[in-house]
Order: C-alpha cells, then sequence, then structure tokens
C-alpha cells in the first residue's frame, strides 16, 4: 500500500519567514496609455479619429470655394469646422466605452484592471484630451485656411476670435464630449448611445426652443434647465456671471448627476 504524503514548503535555514511579496497597483498613467493606444490599433477607431481631420479639411475648403470676400474671415473658419467637431467628439467619447461592451472585452480589461473606476477614469482622460488635441489641430487648419484664403482674395487677413474666445469654444466642444462620453457609460451599447445623442442635440433642443417661444414660463426657466441652451453660450463669446451659474446648474442636472448614477451602475454590473 502506498501512502500520499502532502508536500510542505521548506522552512528558509536561518528560521526566518519569507518575505512578504508586494504587488503594486498598475499606475494610472499605463492604463491612460493602453487606453490611448487602444483608441488608435484598430481599423475603425484609426479612420475615425482620422476623419476629424480629414472633415477638417473639408470645411475650410468649403469656406475657401463659396464663402463671399468679406466673411474670409477666422471665425468662419472656425464656425465652419466646429460643426462636424461637435458631432465627431461625442461618438468617439461613447465608442471609448461602449466598445468593451459591443467588442466583448470588458472581460478580459476588468480581469487585468480589477478597478473598473480607474478605467472608467482612463478612458474619461483619454476621450477629453483627444478632444483637446483634435480642436487644436483643427483650429490651425483654420488658421492656414484663413491666411490662404485672404491671400488668394486679395484682402487682410481678420483674425476675430481672441484666445478667450476660443477657450470658449474649445470648453464647448469638450462638454458636447463628455455628453457622449456620459451617455455611453449609462447605456454602454453603441447605437443605443448614438442614437441618444443625436435626441439629445437635435430633437430636444427643438423641442425646447418651440416651448420657449410658446410658453413664457418656460422662457425664464430654460437656461436654468437646458444644458444645450447654456453650451451655445459658449459659441458667443465671454459669458456673464449668471450665464456661468446657468451652465453650472444645467451641467449637474445633465451631466454630472447621470455619469454619477451610470458609473455606479457599472461599477456594479455583470459583465458578460
Amino acid at each position: 500500500m502506498s501512502t500520499l504524503v502532502s508536500p510542505v514548503a521548506a522552512e528558509p535555514r536561518t528560521g526566518t519567514a519569507a518575505p512578504a511579496v508586494v504587488r503594486r497597483p498598475i499606475p494610472l498613467s499605463r492604463i491612460v496609455a493602453v487606453e490611448a493606444r487602444k483608441s488608435f490599433d484598430t481599423r475603425s477607431g484609426f479612420w475615425l479619429l482620422a476623419s476629424i481631420g480629414i472633415t477638417a479639411l473639408l470645411a475650410t475648403g468649403a469656406v475657401l470655394l463659396w464663402a463671399p470676400r468679406d466673411q474670409l474671415t477666422f471665425d468662419s473658419f472656425a464656425a465652419a469646422i466646429g460643426v462636424p467637431m461637435s458631432i465627431l467628439l461625442p461618438i468617439v467619447a461613447i465608442l471609448s466605452v461602449t466598445s468593451e461592451w459591443s467588442q466583448r472585452s470588458g472581460l478580459t480589461t476588468f480581469t487585468l484592471v480589477p478597478h473598473r473606476g480607474r478605467t472608467v477614469l482612463a478612458k474619461g482622460i483619454v476621450a477629453v484630451a483627444i478632444g483637446v488635441v483634435s480642436m487644436v489641430v483643427a483650429m490651425a487648419i483654420g488658421a492656414l485656411g484663413n491666411i490662404a484664403g485672404s491671400a488668394i482674395a486679395g484682402v487682410p487677413t481678420v483674425w476675430d476670435d481672441s484666445v478667450v474666445v476660443l477657450l470658449h469654444i474649445v470648453l464647448a466642444n469638450v462638454l458636447g464630449l463628455l455628453v457622449g462620453f456620459m451617455l455611453g457609460v449609462v447605456i454602454r451599447n453603441s447605437p443605443g448611445a448614438i442614437v441618444a445623442y443625436f435626441v439629445y442635440s437635435f430633437v430636444v433642443p427643438t423641442l425646447a426652443m418651440v416651448l420657449a417661444n410658446s410658453q413664457a414660463w418656460f422662457r425664464d426657466l430654460q437656461p436654468w434647465v437646458d444644458f444645450n441652451f447654456t453650451q451655445t453660450a459658449l459659441f458667443d463669446g465671454s459669458l456673464t456671471g449668471e450665464q456661468w451659474a446657468h451652465l453650472g446648474v444645467t451641467g449637474v442636472l445633465w451631466l454630472l448627476a447621470p455619469l454619477t448614477v451610470g458609473v455606479w451602475m457599472l461599477l456594479r454590473s455583470e459583465v458578460k
């Protein structure tokens, strides 16, 4: 009859205990770097980000071809470029979150980084960074278009947007991007989140405008409850103290509160 003997770990000859293994958490900077690489390393992701620069070039070319000579100003180029930016950047933010569920990579991601909150934070940092860099590149393209357009038309180069105005435009687009990010966190489904963003961006403002034009009580209340309305004020230049208050209150209602609930749900949802 054979006897099974359980193996026993050998004690150190010195009689002291083995040093404990210290496992350090993955640095946030490494998670951010991975999330940034994930935004570029797929064909769809690459072309989605490339389309930001392509549409900026197309918008600049459209202004050069069809704008009257007296409207060849930097503000015209910035306005033309801002339209595709306001659509593409939120979609980039949405897909940065929903891809973990639509491509079923969430199980791998959250196994490697069990603290989901750090991954969501890294995705948010990458989305905002992409938005800011994209806006800077787009404005540089618009500036080149402004110089080229005035030279071709033989008119003075007009720089009618100050640095403060440009910063307000960047802030407005970043807020729109964060709305897309919030919808991605809450819905966690790419088609659903994209449709929800277009409803928020185009259907809700139209209904709010109709209601404000027909109901005096809502006309006075709109700045305190309509985030789209307060965001639009950022494109018009400097804001008054009351307008900043409108932006803060509506931002809490439409962005911060839903994002908090969405992150809470994401941290507790089952990943399949």
